[in-house]
């Protein structure tokens, strides 16, 4: 006869055993479209990922050069999933696509060479460096650009705050608007060489995720997996930001990350579970309407808070469906 343990565990293998066929059953191929570098901000990400990989799920991570180019490829369906915040195209073009869960909050600053700027006013007729077209840093630039009724000389683009960073230390570029650890890392780098300019009123999704609507309809398991996978992790960050460093060692991710900057993947997680960037619920219709207002006024939008419906930029089925199966 079996123990009261062994059947314990016997059952336990079987509950198991039946989420893993279910899994199985509802496992398909999510190409994912990144159009930045691997780097520490998407190491949660990555983590995600891996965890939706080992539940049956196929994630091809495609890398392109912009963000626009990766946004475009949702449009012609030469990916699947991608990561940004894509109101403009959506809007311009009517593009068949939605955003579906919110990754993080914008949380960045902008950072001056004091030599050459010192106030916003200064970079009237200056240069400044941000992400991508499309991107959060740029919707930053826009609305500042506008408080201050300044025009930029020029305005251009480089994906990853760590490689704008970088070029800051190096002379390349004389202002950019990076992350809480790459501006920390400038000024411990070099006391007194850089600034960080005011910054107010800016509450958005800084990453989203967003897909056709057909792709969402038709794969809705599969999505369905990897949303609660991003939400557990998110989740198990926000209660240990130690948990990245963790499960980076475990899994392997990563392996080429530079010395100087590994030692930020800790403070990084910190600084962002400090100031709430990572939502552990999808962000959901509150992140909807915080976007439509600051990208409205920041100009990637055209028309008033008012006038713009949610509906034609986010759906919330998946999301919704994916925090029942986590019973929330």
């Amino acid at each position: 006869m079996w123990s009261h343990l062994s059947r314990l565990t016997a059952a336990a293998v079987l509950v198991t055993g039946i989420a893993a066929v279910n899994d199985a059953q509802a496992a398909g191929k999510i190409r994912l479209g990144l159009g930045d570098i691997e780097s520490v901000e998407t190491l949660n990400m990555l983590i995600a990922i891996e965890h939706t990989k080992a539940r049956g799920v196929d994630v091809q991570l495609i890398s392109f050069k912009s963000e626009d180019i990766a946004n475009q490829a949702i449009v012609n369906d030469q990916a699947d999933i991608g990561i940004g915040t894509p109101y403009a195209i959506i809007q311009k073009v009517k593009a068949p696509i939605r955003l579906f869960i919110q990754l993080s909050t914008l949380q960045f600053y902008p950072v001056v060479n004091t030599e050459f700027y010192k106030t916003w006013k200064d970079l009237n007729g200056g240069d400044l460096v941000v992400h991508s077209r499309t991107s959060g840093t740029q919707a930053i630039a826009n609305l500042m650009a506008q408080k201050h009724g300044i025009k930029y000389g020029s305005l251009s683009y480089v994906p990853g705050s760590e490689v704008r960073a970088l070029a800051m230390l190096q002379g390349n570029i004389k202002a950019t608007i990076i992350d809480a650890v790459n501006t920390n890392f400038l000024m411990e780098k070099a006391p007194g060489k850089f600034a960080v300019l005011p910054l107010e009123g800016v509450k958005a999704s800084d990453e989203a995720m967003f897909a056709r609507a057909d792709y969402l309809e038709k794969n809705a398991e599969t999505v369905g997996i990897f949303i609660e996978e991003l939400v557990k992790t998110w989740r198990a960050i926000n209660k240990d930001p130690n948990y990245v460093v963790e499960e980076r060692k475990k899994l392997g991710l990563l392996k080429d990350l530079p010395k100087d900057l590994e030692k930020e993947v800790l403070p990084y997680y910190q600084v962002g579970v400090k100031g709430g960037m990572f939502p552990t619920d999808g962000g959901g219709m509150v992140a909807a309407k915080s976007d439509l207002d600051f990208y409205s006024v920041a100009g990637q939008i055209q028309g008033t808070p008012a006038d713009l419906k949610v509906e034609d930029f986010w759906t919330f089925g998946p999301l919704n469906a994916a925090l029942k199966k986590l019973g929330n």
